[in-house]
């Protein structure tokens, strides 16, 4: 390499929104983001995965969020995700509108001029396989993209998607303003406005916003009325351009960086080698899509990285002259290869089938690859060259007989793929090597060669695999289809991906086609993938079958191209639909602001990036960053801590429990017992030890692992059978009983016709807000006081913990936050160590600190859902009436108590959901563990403890017989019936009246029926349907003080409006209900209000924004103090007349000396239950269960032969009264529905046995993306946390296909299905032959990988 350096140039340049941007020897470790977010203005992109190298930019255009548009002047894009509702917590919002921005860029051709772009484009071909969103279901993120729908883009407004909608007329005064878009109501003719310029001036380009209009426009039948858009017309000429200067960009050998780490991009393959033969260990990069994983999160530091993702010998892909090889060059990006065989495919069909063959499997298997980001980044060669055993693409390459061409500086050689795996991760290259090209042989025309591939995962797009496989059988010409050669290729069962040599020498010389044929395969696979019980990856039984189940796939794939016998069902996989629903907006408490459906405030800033949010704040004079150390045991004493290395590593310095006295290192929200800092004893895997900070986030990250703590392990208890065994409780005590006395319950169960007991369990969740915890402490020294701002549902917690270990009054600490990229609980006490670490550090440093974490240390630290098990006995008679229950229920708490205690007390009053049982005798636990500790998350223990009752319901339907739909309804509570903790169920109990319109809405009884057909006619796929109630209590429960809230109203005396409540934005769309509340009682237009954010200087004690209880209490508190406003104005009006505009009115009060700002309050009434009080007379521990009641109707379908399912139909309703913002209550009604669907089916948490949590990324732990939603999703209103229980509708569906299932095949025994109801326990459940031939016997004292908690 030191004969290259002279020729080599440490200039990086490229283009950034159409700016040509220079850097001279920029970090190594640097990537685009960490660039982009160091530049005023540009802090629209966020951390998603931290992957990518910076030096891959050389020559390149750069176009980021910002480049699109702003507030002032946005993309049609940007607007139609604002106004269709695409946006809640907003932090998934940018990186979702630039993978749609390169879809309808790519959806125009220059050369013809047309533009063109259908919904399967949309939905089927992976543009958005890469993002994830939390908030809001991804329903509206779809209809915005689906109004670019036109084969020729004129002005015609685009239609949304078909939805019901009231008839009543809405004007624009009747909407008041739409706010927050700036809307002039008028196009300009000028330029578009947008940063980076535009190419050309355009006409309807740069208005600012869009007007809503209602017209009659029929679009699908029996849809009576279409609400339209005057939306910014889409003119894809008027896109930025591609800069004239990369036209003329020269590439140069480009070498950077310093004596530890180097980036070296060279031009060519010569060059690439000479830098190899100098440094053959160096590290080859293209898409980094592995190596920064290990750099950013094991703290990998590779001396030399070369990119050879831009040599151009290396990026083609070619065909040899005969057609009969296909060569892909070593760093051809796989969406380049997925889409040349997509073009041959219809080109070599007519000619070559076993090319087509190959080819077709090549492209199905590229396009569930990663995610799109990714496929457009990673390359042939790097997948090869990592050898992982779980690899999507090697199975199929070693299938097929590809070879790899790999040049040395000495020779090129040529390893057949069937060579290349030499051990885990170790493969047969040559030290120095690069891959050039792989070489892919297709069939000869004149053979029968049938090639296909499959992939299992937990989740259909951007997951890895479980088990991959890729087969390949030459049939010989004629009658008998004899097999002449046999490649079955398997990923996931073995250290290396690997040939099944004995079954394929098995199957060769037989006839395809004969069964018995099939039973030799079958038992020769069982025997050749003999995996233990505590196989590395678990699942060692579904892993089995899975290849057994693949194979039978295959079986039939082949039978069929040969005209034999076969089952369709077993050739193909679950096809997804374009996704449709309609949503009622019928709407007839709407008044003038109050139930308008007015886009959220900060929706279009979400669009174009310029939402800020914590770690989005400028950099602050002589900032500090912060990055935590971290303990790497479960339980342990800390012998020692050497924080040295630390400070050599740049660390400017540290804190640790030194840095405040003893008294001061506790906290937590009701029992103090968590340190911060811990000390001498570290009690699970994840606790702060201590925190390092530096003058950058990257030294502070490096020195933090450079930290040395000497451990001594203790044991650790991680289940809650562990917990159980040991007794390892917190204090609780609580229980609930009804009926006969606890000494009695026994008798009952014995008298009862019926008696059942049992275990269900459902495991944790994790919260998976987009944006992480995330924290600045601002110090001032002037008067010891402090600002911090935290991405935190609890601005009075936040300030009651800094004060503590600041030692600084509360009065002096000002806790402050603008709005979070998502929380559902779990930023409600998880964000307040962080932020009491940060401010201990500040002070110590007397400079500001900031942090934020990465994906993995928020997992880590932030807790979960928690896991519960319940143990039950359950009476009941011939007809199914529930009469006795008797049940103790255990949550894992973790290392602390958090507010584990008070979810139990919502778990105990939710478990009997919305079915009268006369006797009952409910008993909570609080188990300790060595877990992270476990906190709130939406539904807050409710969703868990129903789960227990519907399981219950099932089980008590199959010992009867009797359908569960008509033991649900002879069960459900009547008017006037109490719950066990005595509160009565008044005239305002509607879930039977919802049930009846749900089934009626939904067709249900019909499609029953339609499904007993459907499965009697398709053994290996089957269809399920559920119909869930559900109520939810509103209120803090037992916290009765946290039932208040107060508000600030100031009116200036040009009309406007200044509006402080103690709730946070966390995307549910508080902030915009709240000016709405404003906007309706002071009669004024919404864009007249203004809340900057939530601070604990300008509302003091402000109760946590949590319990779906925001609204209720702000709302009122906020009318209150309009309340008092408008009677000090009323004179005002009387004088003026009531059409006066505020302004005219608060200037004349003003010069009479009338006060214009109110202090409003509000504390909920009547609630105050007592534990222990079983009189008639106690006051009830919820506000209300009435408005908050939900009936869920689920239609799936399940492949049986893998566990894969979909979900065909969803019908919600929810009775929530009067909504005060319908179009956001919609969004949290199908953002809860898709979390819930997420908790009890594929999000599954898994620990080690060390106690490391071991899904704690995107990588390994899975949330519902935009193929898993319904595919026809049909909603009635909704809001907060009550919806999200009707996601178990999902389970309860998928529990009614596996019943049909195993009753056709003779399957006996009670089906226990716990939650998650993952693939891995569907295709279990299943009880048939090809399960029991794959079982795995747990051998004595064998343990399992992962650990299960609840």
């Amino acid at each position: 390499m030191d004969a290259l350096l002279p020729r080599s140039s440490p200039q990086l340049k490229f283009y950034l929104n159409g700016t040509p941007i220079s850097l001279t020897s920029p970090h190594p470790r640097w990537t685009l983001l960490d660039f982009i977010r160091s530049q005023d203005g540009l802090k629209g992109t966020k951390l998603g995965c931290g992957e990518g190298g910076c030096g891959a930019l050389s020559g390149k255009h750069v176009i980021t969020i910002e480049g699109l548009g702003t507030v002032d002047h946005p993309h049609p894009l940007q607007e139609r995700i604002a106004q269709l509702h695409g946006s809640q917590c907003g932090f998934c919002t940018p990186g979702i509108v630039m993978s749609l921005y390169a879809m309808i860029r790519n959806a125009y051709d220059p050369v013809t001029g047309k533009f063109q772009l259908s919904a399967d484009d949309i939905e089927s071909k992976g543009h958005l396989d890469g993002n994830l969103c939390r908030c809001t279901g991804y329903k509206p993120i779809l209809n915005a993209a689906r109004t670019f729908i036109e084969d020729d883009l004129g002005s015609v407004p685009s239609i949304v998607e078909s939805e019901l909608v009231g008839t009543e007329e809405e004007t624009e005064s009747d909407m008041g303003a739409h706010s927050g878009s700036g809307d002039t109501g008028s196009r300009s003719s000028g330029s578009c406005g947008r940063p980076g310029g535009c190419c050309k001036d355009s006409p309807g380009i740069s208005s600012c916003s869009s007007r809503e209009t209602d017209m009659t426009t029929p679009s699908l039948p029996d849809s009576p009325v279409l609400k339209q858009y005057d939306f910014i017309p889409y003119t894809p000429t008027t896109e930025l351009i591609y800069p004239p200067g990369l036209a003329k960009f020269v590439p140069e050998l480009l070498c950077y960086g310093d004596a530890e780490q180097a980036w070296v991009k060279p031009r060519s393959v010569q060059e690439a080698l000479e830098i190899l033969s100098q440094c053959p260990s160096a590290t080859l990069v293209t898409g980094a899509s592995e190596v920064q994983v290990d750099v950013r999160f094991k703290d990998f530091r590779p001396s030399v990285s070369v990119f050879v993702g831009d040599i151009t010998e290396m990026t083609g892909i070619s065909w040899s002259e005969d057609m009969k090889t296909l060569y892909i060059g070593g760093s051809a990006s796989l969406s380049d290869i997925e889409a040349e065989c997509l073009r041959c495919i219809p080109l070599l069909k007519a000619v070559n089938l076993g090319s087509e063959s190959v080819l077709s499997a090549i492209a199905r298997t590229l396009r569930y690859f990663a995610g799109r980001q990714i496929r457009n980044a990673a390359c042939l060669a790097g997948n090869i060259a990592t050898a992982s055993p779980i690899s999507d693409m090697n199975p199929l390459l070693l299938a097929v007989g590809a070879t790899v061409h790999a040049r040395t500086s000495a020779e090129e050689t040529t390893i057949p793929m069937s060579e290349m795996f030499k051990g885990y991760r170790k493969t047969a290259l040559p030290s120095g090597s690069l891959i050039t090209k792989i070489a892919v042989p297709m069939p000869s025309k004149d053979q029968i060669e049938i090639v296909n591939a499959y992939k299992q995962a937990k989740r259909k797009d951007d997951d890895i695999a479980i088990v991959t496989a890729a087969f390949r059988v030459r049939i010989a010409p004629g009658p008998d289809y004899t097999v002449q050669e046999a490649s079955l290729a398997f990923g996931g069962m073995a250290p290396t991906t690997v040939l099944a040599h004995k079954t394929a020498s098995a199957l060769e010389g037989k006839r395809w086609g004969d069964e018995a044929v099939l039973d030799i395969v079958l038992t020769s696979l069982g025997e050749e993938f003999n995996l233990p019980y505590s196989v590395p990856g678990g699942m060692a039984t579904y892993r089995r079958t899975l290849t057994l189940s693949l194979f039978v796939r295959f079986w039939n794939y082949v039978n069929q191209k040969l005209g034999l016998e076969y089952d369709s069902d077993l050739i193909e996989e679950i096809h997804r639909g374009i996704s449709t629903g309609t949503r009622d907006d019928d709407n007839p408490h709407a008044q003038r602001v109050v139930g308008q459906q007015i886009p959220h405030l900060s929706g279009l800033k979400h669009a174009t990036g310029e939402a800020e949010y914590v770690d989005d704040m400028p950099p602050l004079h002589r900032e500090l960053h912060g990055a935590l150390v971290l303990s790497e045991r479960a339980h342990a004493k800390i012998l020692s801590v050497n924080w040295t290395p630390a400070l050599e590593r740049g660390a400017v310095g540290y804190v640790d429990h030194t840095s405040l006295p003893e008294e001061k290192n506790h906290w937590g929200p009701v029992v103090h017992d968590e340190p911060v800092f811990a000390k001498g004893e570290v009690h699970a895997h994840g606790q702060p030890i201590g925190l390092v900070y530096a003058d950058d986030a990257m030294t502070a990250q490096i020195a933090a692992k450079a930290v040395i703590v000497t451990y001594e392990d203790l044991p650790a208890i991680l289940t809650i059978d562990e917990a159980i065994e040991a007794r390892s409780f917190f204090n609780y005590g609580k229980e609930l009983r009804r009926g006969a006395p606890p000494e009695e319950i026994r008798k009952e169960l014995d008298d009862c016709e019926y008696t059942l007991s049992g275990t269900t369990k459902i495991g944790g969740q994790e919260h998976f807000y987009l944006e992480t915890n995330a924290a600045i402490a601002v110090p001032h020294t002037e008067d010891g006081s402090m600002d911090v701002w935290s991405s935190t549902q609890n601005t009075m917690e936040t300030q009651d913990f800094l004060s503590q270990v600041t030692n600084v009054p509360r009065h002096k600490i000002n806790a402050r936050v603008r709005r979070m990229g998502g929380a559902f609980g779990g930023k409600e006490s998880r964000s307040v160590p962080i932020a009491c670490i940060v401010a201990v550090a500040a002070k110590k440093a007397r400079r500001p600190v900031r942090i934020m974490l990465n994906r993995d240390e928020d997992m880590m630290t932030s807790g979960q859902r928690h896991p519960v098990q319940c143990r039950w006995k359950v009476g009941f008679n011939r007809e199914g009436k529930l009469l006795v229950l008797d049940a103790d229920t255990y949550n894992n708490a973790g290392y602390s108590v958090d507010m584990s205690a008070a979810v139990m007390d919502r778990c105990l009053t939710h478990i009997e959901n919305c079915y009268y049982i006369p006797n009952v005798w409910l008993r909570g636990w609080v188990c300790k563990t060595n877990t992270h500790s476990n906190t709130a998350f939406r539904g807050f223990g409710a969703p868990q403890a129903m789960y227990i009752t519907e399981s219950i319901i099932s089980a008590v339907a199959e010992k009867v017989g009797i359908d569960v739909d008509e033991i649900r309804r002879r069960n459900l509570y009547q008017v006037g019936q109490r719950t066990p903790f005595n509160q009565v169920l008044d005239e305002d109990w509607h879930v039977p009246l919802l049930l009846e319109q749900v089934r009626e809405e939904a067709d249900y009884d019909a499609r029953k029926k339609e499904i007993e057909r459907f499965n009697s006619e398709h053994r290996w796929r089957k269809r399920g349907i559920a119909l869930i109630p559900t109520k939810f209590g509103i209120s803090f429960a037992t916290a009765l003080h946290l039932n208040q809230a107060s508000a600030a109203v100031r009116v200036y005396t040009d009309g406007s409006v200044l509006l402080n409540h103690g709730g946070t934005e966390m995307g549910q769309g508080l902030y915009t209900k709240m000016v709405q509340v404003a906007a309706q009682e002071l009669r004024v237009p919404v864009d007249q209000v203004y809340t900057q954010d939530t601070s604990s200087y300008q509302t003091a004690n402000a109760s946590p924004t949590a319990a779906s209880s925001g609204s209720d209490l702000n709302g009122m508190a906020i009318k209150h103090a309009c309340d008092q406003i408008n009677e000090r104005l009323r004179p005002y009006r009387e004088k003026y007349g009531e059409d006066a505009d505020l302004g005219t009115i608060a200037k004349a009060a003003y010069r009479d000396r009338v006060n214009l700002s109110a202090a409003g309050y509000y504390k909920m009434p009547t609630i105050g239950y007592e534990w222990g009080n079983y009189s008639e007379n106690v006051k009830p521990m919820y506000f209300y269960f009435t408005q908050r009641q939900g009936v869920a109707c689920t239609e799936v379908e399940l492949d049986l032969l893998t566990g894969t399912h979909t979900v065909l139909r969803a019908d919600l309703k929810m009775d929530i009264g009067r909504s005060i913002n319908p179009a956001i209550d919609y969004g949290q009604i199908e953002g809860a529905f898709v979390q819930g669907q997420g908790l009890f089916t594929m999000e599954e948490s898994l620990w080690t046995r060390s106690g490391q949590l071991a899904t704690r990324g995107p990588g390994t732990y899975k949330i519902p993306g935009f193929a898993d939603i319904p595919q026809v999703f049909n909603s009635s209103k909704g809001i907060g946390e009550p919806p999200l229980f009707m996601g178990s509708s999902v389970l309860f569906a998928l529990r009614d296909a596996l019943s049909h299932a195993r009753r056709e095949r003779g399957v006996s025994e009670p089906l226990v299905l716990d939650s998650p109801a993952t693939v891995e326990r569907l295709r279990l459940a299943v009880g048939d032959d090809l399960v029991h031939r794959a079982q795995v016997q747990r051998k004595d004292g064998e343990q399992g990988f992962f650990v299960a908690v609840a």
